[in-house]
């Protein structure tokens, strides 16, 4: 009896196996070093501290994609699933909470039942850097999972960036998609918008990290208004 035909490969295999390349990368052994080493805060002694890169998450029917900079040495470093645990994931998922994306504004480990409506979740960096500064090498090393991550998002229509970084890294990314970036270059700012194609829009916001929360660089009213106006252009879309 001759072998059945290979099964074809399924969107959601194709996910599973981006995730899996992700928390099985080798590329950056300063970046690996760091996230298996990193000592376990005194509130997080009982933790078995995740130490890998950290895929992404969310709906994979999203239509708006949000690209923040890396996983938290204590926050995705520990739990394992981006913004998850850390004071930047409290402001991010209260937000995305309070503008029906999410069906609770808190998140505190990767199996405690958050779920992403029309939102997707992912990093320019896929492992926790030393002083939250990757370089720019480990930077271009972890852009193939973003071009992956382009070619999945089928249905995005907006990409927010979180920060100058996660800005600068959705230009190149669309880039290497062959999107032409006319000059001059876009500016990042907080609500900085610039369409990309006619049915794609970068949107720039400063990132929900306690150095800008805590000091009211970034408000709830500013991050709010950030994500309606994202709703509103993915409607459009």
């Amino acid at each position: 009896m001759a072998d059945p035909p290979p099964r074809k490969q399924t969107r959601k295999d194709s996910w599973a196996l981006l995730h899996r390349d992700v928390t099985e990368c080798e590329r950056c052994p300063r970046l690996r070093e760091y996230g298996a080493k990193v000592a376990p805060a005194k509130r997080y002694a009982d933790w078995d501290y995740w130490g890998r890169p950290v895929p992404g998450f969310g709906d994979p029917r999203s239509r708006l994609w949000i690209i923040g900079l890396a996983p938290a040495a204590h926050g995705g470093n520990r739990t394992g699933r981006i913004f998850t645990g850390d004071r930047s994931g409290d402001f991010l998922f209260a937000a995305l909470h309070r503008v029906g994306m999410a069906n609770q504004p808190t998140s505190v480990h990767r199996d405690d039942g958050l779920a992403l409506t029309d939102c997707y979740i992912s990093a320019t960096a896929r492992c926790a850097p030393p002083a939250n500064k990757p370089l720019p090498e480990e930077i271009a090393n972890c852009s193939v999972f973003l071009d992956r991550e382009w070619r999945l998002l089928s249905h995005k229509r907006v990409i927010l960036a979180l920060g100058k970084i996660a800005w600068d890294a959705a230009l190149q990314l669309a880039r290497r998609q062959g999107i032409t970036i006319h000059k001059p270059r876009p500016t990042f700012g907080h609500g900085a918008e610039y369409a990309l194609s006619r049915t794609l829009t970068l949107v720039g916001s400063y990132h929900v990290s306690q150095q800008n929360t805590f000091t009211g660089t970034l408000t709830e009213a500013m991050f709010d208004g950030v994500l309606r106006r994202c709703q509103t252009l993915c409607q459009a879309g």
